[in-house]
């Protein structure tokens, strides 16, 4: 071990033996935390490896990252795949983890391509989004000057409304729309809309998007996994369990499930819409990474009264103005508009402006449009290269879901790409916590990214794919 971390692992201990006991993980969290918030383990620092630290305190790996957990949650660490856990808080960058600059391998001293999560080309979003606040710019004072209002932001609903026309949602007026700050804050509001108790209980798929549970967490809620098969949920497995633990939402994404790219079929959609109505329970579908036009009845045109749904233009246009939006039942529209105004008020007007101007126009259709295109080029590259392995992909997912071959498990498949100079994200990312974790990631599309690189970082994953190591590693 290095003298310096020695000296953090020394600093850790003495912290944790001032602690008036109680259970372990909670004596060495507070450690923690005592020793951030007095500066003597100061931001950026990289905490000792968790079996190091469980052999100089005398207790179990476990215990130790469970504090390290308990900490990483509340945002009071930074947890980071192949390079440990550190203080977090730092406006001093580390060594970019997720750069999209595709050249050299990160061993050699080059920067990272980025397929952790997708990454949108400019095709003409950005020149509209650059005229959209210009024009904006020109609008009379008094819009400046006042709270948002539903009113004023009438035109700005319709728009959300016209954009999402070819969705089957069911009876749907402007109204029944909030405009959000992407779609995490519409998650998080249509929770607090339905959610009642102290300790509500909120159902995700077995491998669910993580908005969802950390969502969920900010409510105080249970998480409670269901089991999906190659259709989706299991429907008698929800009926089950949503009874066993009188669940209030269950969270899911039919369309285009996030990370596996399933797609639920229609009488699976009846069949889980059934377990719902049944069991009084109330469904959220997230719509955020489905990048075409045919579609399915949704759950808030199977359950009109008990189907939310929410959306966003991050995946489509660009995830740097955090547009998103919300859609209630119309018999509920009431309660998630009184969790907005009570919450925020509403977006910045120039924001709403912005997005009445974005979602009206032709040309953002058709620049949507090519985005799809330019995406099931990535697609389709990565099945030409990845083919032969176990993968999951769609042309209208932004990601592909790849199973490790025997002798992989994630995190150290997720160590060697990225000493290869390529990041992807572990599948432990979205299983429950106590779960089992699949040896599996997911790739995302990275079209920001010259295609011959990148399908250079898909050879270099191919490679290691092709070449396991003797023995399973930890």
């Amino acid at each position: 071990m290095s003298v310096e971390k020695n000296i953090v692992t020394d600093t850790i201990s003495a912290l944790y033996d001032t602690q008036n006991g109680g259970p372990k993980y909670r004596a060495l969290a507070a450690a923690l935390r005592q020793g951030i918030a007095e500066g003597v383990l100061s931001v950026g620092t990289r905490l000792p490896p968790v079996r190091d630290l469980a052999w100089r305190l005398g207790m179990t790996p476990g215990t130790v990252a469970r504090a390290y957990t308990i900490l990483t949650d509340e945002e009071v660490l930074i947890a980071e795949v192949g390079r440990g856990t550190f203080v977090g808080g730092t406006e001093e960058p580390r060594p970019p983890l997720y750069q999209s600059s595709p050249h050299g391998h990160a061993e050699d001293g080059g920067e990272m391509v980025n397929l952790f999560t997708a990454r949108l080309p400019d095709l003409g979003q950005v020149a509209m989004i650059h005229e959209g606040l210009a024009q904006l710019a020109e609008r009379p004072a008094g819009a400046l000057l006042e709270y948002p209002s539903a009113r004023a932001f009438a035109p700005a609903r319709k728009a959300v409304v016209g954009w999402l026309g070819g969705v089957p949602l069911g009876a749907l007026q402007h109204e029944d729309v909030v405009l959000s700050h992407g779609a995490q804050s519409a998650i998080s509001l249509v929770m607090q809309a339905v959610l009642r108790g102290r300790r509500p209980v909120v159902l995700v798929e077995e491998l669910a998007y993580p908005g969802f549970r950390r969502a969920a967490e900010l409510m105080r809620a249970e998480i409670v996994s269901v089991p999906m098969d190659e259709y989706g949920i299991v429907p008698s497995a929800l009926a089950e369990i949503a009874r066993r633990h009188e669940a209030q939402l269950l969270c899911t994404s039919p369309e285009l499930h996030n990370p596996t790219t399933l797609v639920t079929p229609p009488k699976r959609r009846r069949e889980i819409a059934d377990a719902a109505r049944r069991g009084g329970f109330d469904i959220l579908e997230d719509d955020c990474t489905f990048l075409g036009e045919s579609r399915d009845a949704t759950y808030r045109a199977l359950l009109p009264e008990h189907g939310w749904f929410v959306s966003s233009i991050s995946k489509t246009l660009t995830p740097a103005l955090r547009i998103g939006f919300a859609i209630a039942p119309q018999s509920r529209r009431a309660e998630l508009r009184r969790v907005a105004e009570n919450g925020f008020f509403g977006l910045a007007r120039p924001l709403a402006d912005l997005t009445e101007y974005l979602l009206s126009r032709d040309e953002t259709r058709e620049i949507v449009r090519s985005v799809r295109r330019r995406n099931a080029v990535y697609v389709r590259a990565t099945l030409n290269v990845l083919g032969g392995h176990d993968l999951s992909w769609h042309e209208h997912a932004p990601f592909v879901w790849l199973r490790l071959p025997p002798g992989w498990r994630a995190a150290a498949f997720c160590r060697a790409a990225e000493a290869q100079g390529v990041q992807v994200r572990p599948g432990e990312d979205f299983a429950p916590r106590n779960g089992f974790a699949p040896h599996a990631v997911r790739i995302g599309m990275n079209a920001q990214v010259a295609l011959a690189d990148f399908e250079a970082a898909l050879a270099r994953l191919r490679r290691l794919l092709d070449n396991p190591p003797e023995q399973i590693l930890v």
